[in-house]
């Protein structure tokens, strides 16, 4: 079954182009960009939504509003958008007054049929406008309303219960709509949840990229429990490990299944990887450094340099932690080389997963512009 798509319903006049006091873009003198909007656009591409342009455009074609004086504005926006990477898969443009009560004219939803026959999925899309019709058409269609501030925006329609319900932001600039837009994609994009249990173990891991808070740790191996955590407090995500494993043989398969299901996870919850920053950080711990480089593109290889003078640091064998990064990095399909230096162990095996967990924030945060995959293949 093909996944429902997903759409931004966008307005033209007050959240594209600026709109003069006469409320009619007629001449290439009155053309202006809102302040932001081009970047905004620029940076929801990619995210997987339809564009589509909805404008009501009073009397177009009529004396009053010639097309002649419509067009050179309306195409000079969409070449210039164009050039930035910006196109619209739609256009839906109304031409009637408000006083004939059309039914396709904003927020009536009759332009937009084929968005409403069930293959798009409306409570994932956005209307962006500055009009309370924009939000009105939001409620219309089952979707959520971002509600840019202009000049002529009126907020106090949000009183009704109905509006305020279907508003997902009132923004005050373009770097918010987008930021809701993005934000709305953490709410079930970057998480996953990965459970495997074989005749020595039983892991669940459960990792959400975009969130915090929530975590919990049980491994059964109290310090490989402490290093852990270091991945919700320094790489800013919420995760949670359960582990059984036969420790009553030795720590192998518990340390080995961790690190395949923690990879795995991490794997799965980049997604796409659409507009993550990809690499990633060296760092000190009191005596001792920790360096480790990342690469989520897709192809594995691992690298460590660190040595150890003691077997065992609390409860977990010295010699488990490379096997440990190296069955995470197998599983997460990336290029991982870790090395460290000190003279205590505690810290320096500290620090290493300090430097993992910033490396993994780092390479994992989306980057603002462009939303692409940073490959020049353009897959990774």
């Amino acid at each position: 079954m093909n996944p429902k798509k997903r759409a931004l319903f966008i307005d033209r006049d007050g959240t594209i182009l600026r709109e003069p006091a006469d409320e009619q873009i007629d001449s290439l003198e009155k053309f202006s960009f809102v302040p932001g909007a081009i970047s905004g656009l620029r940076a929801l591409t990619g995210l997987g939504f339809d564009f589509v342009l909805v404008s009501n455009q009073d009397g177009l074609g009529t004396e009053s509003f010639p097309e002649a004086a419509f067009l050179p504005p309306h195409r000079l926006m969409m070449e210039t958008l164009r050039g930035e990477g910006v196109t619209f898969d739609d256009e839906l443009i109304d031409r009637t007054f408000a006083s004939e009560g059309a039914p396709t004219r904003k927020p009536g939803t009759a332009l937009l049929g084929r968005y409403t026959d069930g293959s798009y999925d409306l409570a994932s899309s956005f209307v962006i406008g500055d009009r309370a019709t924009d939000v009105e058409l939001a409620r219309n269609l089952g979707a959520r309303a971002v509600l840019l501030q202009g000049p002529l925006t009126d907020t106090a329609a949000l009183a009704d219960p109905q509006l305020a319900a279907a508003c997902a932001l009132v923004a005050r600039t373009w770097d918010e709509v987008v930021a809701c837009v993005r934000g709305s994609l953490a709410d079930g994009g970057r998480r996953a949840e990965v459970h495997r249990q074989t005749a020595e173990t039983d892991v669940r891991v459960v990792l959400d990229l975009d969130r915090t808070g929530g975590s919990s740790v049980d491994t059964g191996l109290k310090f490989l429990d402490h290093m852990l955590w270091q991945l919700p407090h320094h790489a800013g995500v919420a995760l949670q490990v359960a582990a059984r494993g036969d420790l009553e043989v030795d720590e192998h398969h518990t340390m080995e299944d961790v690190g395949i299901v923690l990879g795995e996870a991490i794997g799965r919850a980049l997604g796409s990887k659409a507009g993550i920053a990809r690499y990633g950080y060296v760092l000190p711990m009191d005596e001792s450094r920790a360096l480790c480089l990342i690469d989520f593109g897709g192809r594995t290889d691992f690298e460590w340099d660190v040595t150890f003078r003691r077997e065992y640091v609390g409860d977990v064998p010295t010699e488990m932690f490379r096997h440990f990064f190296q069955s995470l990095a197998v599983a997460a399909r990336c290029n991982l080389h870790i090395a460290a230096a000190g003279e205590n162990e505690h810290h320096k095996i500290e620090g290493v997963f300090k430097a993992f967990a910033r490396a993994l924030r780092m390479a994992v945060a989306r980057t603002a512009f462009p939303y692409e995959l940073p490959s020049s293949k353009g897959v990774i």
